[in-house]
């Protein structure tokens, strides 16, 4: 998809301890984050055939996002038990997302 000279400038970036492979205009749901608009920096960035990942050379690049909503994950229950003692416990628990927009990627 993004093999060769012709392709699209993209960035990996971290986020709520997880990595997203992310181009100028995707959105992609996040863990919260507070604000309206982000400025990331990229674990690593592509453009074309030049490939950066050192952190000397990523230090002037910088990803920017906004925010656009709000999403939550799918419902998980859970059940612990304790059988002969009547030992039983109901939970559940739902991941609160925000989905961001990418608006620039820049190399810095």
């Amino acid at each position: 998809m993004f093999e060769g000279s012709d392709a699209a400038m993209y960035a990996v970036i971290e986020t709520g301890g997880k990595q997203y492979r992310v181009a100028e205009g995707d959105r992609v749901d996040v863990e919260r984050v507070r604000g309206d608009e982000l400025e990331l920096t990229p674990v690593m960035l592509v453009d074309g055939d030049d490939v950066i990942a050192t952190r000397a050379a990523l230090s002037g690049a910088k990803v920017t996002a906004r925010v656009v909503g709000d999403a939550s994950g799918p419902k998980i229950r859970g059940f612990t038990y304790k059988s002969k003692v009547n030992q039983r416990k109901r939970w559940g628990h739902r991941q609160h997302y925000s989905t961001i927009e990418i608006t620039s990627i820049t190399k810095g």
